[in-house]
């Protein structure tokens, strides 16, 4: 049986875009003649039949495009990324939406991540672990593309988002650990160019400072665990004689334990250990981390209701949750 041609296709035979050969069938006036031309010779000659979807919006691509900040090792290993996207997949079936995910990394200049996006393939875009001065926002507004945050932007006040409380979750966790009498309690914090490890780093100074239980004491990661279990073993160096840590991720949290366990540190006697998160690795841990959890689910949800219906710029932060178990 012969497949069925697909607009793509006739958009090839068109020498036009997608969204270009998309208009054209659309009768949009956007078309020029002769694009309008060829696109209709293609499907006369590859037969092609349009599908429309029965509750389609007029003038949608169908499409909503997740584009992750980062390389897709660190996706495919940190399952925070795995709940995100399929809630988002789930709440876009009512909205008949299909899912496109994308990578981009800081470095690359990303012309073509950005002709695509900018070029009417997609109905808005979700930015995901936004860094620093990233210009990816700005040049997507600028092209009329609908664009949401998930977590707050660094630097870019204009942007939509939808985040956890990051602040009072951090704070919340180190007074956990502050009224089970531990009073040199350090952190490892999260990237120092990304909002939510600002965030979380806040919430433990802001603790810290107003029970007064001592003096700060960071070591930055990169939500790894390996980088939880390096900036463990630096924080004993400087400190040997703490008796709390609050990691601003779980695998930060679950990397620490590691170090802690080969060196003979006993998880909470001697050192009590909080995680931010609760991914599936805090109860995988021997003893399960006490962490703080934060709405993935609906949060995936609430990006994809203000994208959909275009409530830009809305800004949402969804409560966290303290959840105690055996680490502290």
């Amino acid at each position: 049986m012969t497949a069925r041609p697909t607009l793509a296709e006739v958009a090839l035979r068109a020498g036009v875009s997608t969204a270009t050969a998309s208009r054209a069938l659309s009768r949009s006036t956007r078309v020029s003649g002769p694009a309008r031309a060829r696109v209709e010779r293609a499907v006369a000659e590859l037969g092609y039949v349009r599908q429309r979807a029965p509750r389609a919006a007029a003038g949608s691509t169908g499409a909503i495009a997740v584009v992750v900040c980062a390389d897709m090792l660190h996706c495919q290993s940190d399952l925070f990324y795995t709940r995100l996207l399929v809630a988002v997949e789930r709440a876009l079936a009512p909205y008949e939406r299909e899912l496109l995910v994308l990578t981009a990394l800081r470095q690359n200049s990303r012309p073509s991540l950005l002709r695509f996006l900018r070029g009417g393939h997609v109905d808005g875009v979700l930015l995901v672990g936004l860094r620093g001065d990233d210009a990816l926002p700005r040049l997507l507004r600028a092209a009329d593309v609908p664009v949401v945050s998930m977590g707050r932007p660094p630097g870019d006040a204009d942007l939509a988002y939808v985040d956890a409380d990051n602040v009072g979750g951090a704070l919340q966790a180190v007074r956990h650990l502050q009224t089970l009498g531990r009073r040199r309690i350090a952190t490892i914090a999260g990237p120092g160019d990304m909002a939510v490890g600002v965030d979380r780093l806040a919430g433990y100074r802001s603790a810290v400072r107003q029970f007064g239980t001592g003096q700060e004491l960071m070591i930055r990661g990169d939500f790894t665990v390996a980088s939880g279990e390096h900036a463990m073993l630096r924080l004993l160096d400087r400190n040997p004689h703490l008796d709390a840590v609050f990691a601003a991720s779980d695998p930060m949290a679950a990397g620490a334990l590691r170090a802690l366990t080969r060196l003979g540190i006993k998880v909470p006697d001697d050192i009590a250990l909080i995680g931010f998160d609760d991914a599936a690795i805090a109860r995988r841990t021997t003893p399960q981390l006490t962490t703080v959890r934060q709405p993935v689910e609906a949060m995936g949800a609430r990006l994809v209701a203000e994208l959909v219906h275009r409530r830009l710029p809305g800004r949402i932060v969804m409560g966290t949750q303290l959840v105690v178990r055996q680490s502290a």
